[in-house]
């Protein structure tokens, strides 16, 4: 089957799953006083790619999701790259639909019992100014689905967006007093002017600034260099992401996510869920309260 045929058929059938599966679970969450905790520092990267986007986190209790997004026809389309845009397949068929039967069901959370926020990373694949005033204009349609900032305070609530990708977002994002969104920052913001009510995030690329892929001991200065960064972004308020560490299964991988973990990054990013799912159940005794 050719690969755009391929994709169009998972996305028919993520969503006919999605809309068949979701109402079971939400009626199951529905008769507990508490599921179980989500795993905090669970990353699902591409998580659309997945046969039932967001579910299949949800069901390996990530607490972080993300969705690359384009502008189309006035429209946000989900898909990796461009020959795999598909009408059906958008941000909120996907994603902010599916979150906001689920939290009503759960009693306004994502995780019933657990009140600490599901991250929903966007990001964006073309132009950010553009693309960002639809996605603001689709995210406030929710009310208080999502955790706003407004004037000076942030006002929690049980899904947090954070922009990320094209960098042409920020200035119109900079220029608000209210937003249902924040800003996914670089190692280049770390220490910066910007506060975390505006950069919750800092993400950055692995293989541009450590050397170490999980072969051997990890040398002692990039151990250093990683929770110097870990710690400087904890103490302004900001949580820490990597993408493109090794994402292969086997004692690379793992050493790799035990450094993450040990350094105390906030999220480890996969597109391997199950696999992250035992490596944290097994590593990391967090879970979010």
């Amino acid at each position: 089957m050719a690969r755009t045929t391929r994709r169009r058929a998972l996305g028919t059938l993520a969503a006919a799953l999605a809309a068949g599966l979701a109402a079971p679970q939400v009626a199951h969450a529905g008769g507990a006083k508490r599921g179980p905790g989500p795993l905090r520092r669970a990353h699902a990267h591409n998580d659309y790619e997945h046969p039932r986007p967001l579910f299949d986190a949800l069901d390996q209790r990530f607490n972080s999701v993300e969705a690359d997004i384009y502008l189309v026809n006035g429209d946000l389309l989900v898909a990796h790259d461009p020959v795999d845009l598909d009408p059906s397949r958008t941000l909120t068929s996907l994603y902010l639909d599916p979150l906001a039967a689920l939290v009503r069901a759960n009693h306004g959370s994502v995780y019933r019992g657990w009140r600490t926020p599901l991250q929903l990373l966007v990001d964006i694949k073309t132009d950010g100014a553009a693309t960002y005033q639809e996605l603001d204009r689709q995210l406030r349609r929710y009310g208080h689905l999502f955790t706003t900032y407004s004037r000076g305070r942030v006002h929690k609530g049980a899904v947090t967006a954070v922009v990320s990708g094209d960098r042409a977002a920020r200035a119109p994002m900079e220029a608000q007093t209210v937003r249902s969104a924040f800003y996914d920052g670089r190692l280049t913001d770390l220490g910066s002017a910007a506060p975390a009510s505006f950069i919750p995030l800092i993400s950055d690329n692995w293989a541009n600034n450590f050397t170490w892929l999980g072969s051997g001991p990890m040398p002692a200065a990039e151990r250093a260099r990683l929770r110097g960064i870990v710690g400087a972004a904890h103490k302004r308020g900001q949580r820490v992401r990597f993408w493109a560490t090794p994402d292969v299964a086997g004692p690379e991988r793992d050493a790799v996510w035990a450094e993450l973990v040990a350094a105390d990054v906030d999220h480890l990013n996969t597109d391997d869920l199950a696999g992250l799912r035992a490596f944290l159940e097994t590593h990391d005794g967090t879970r979010d309260r």
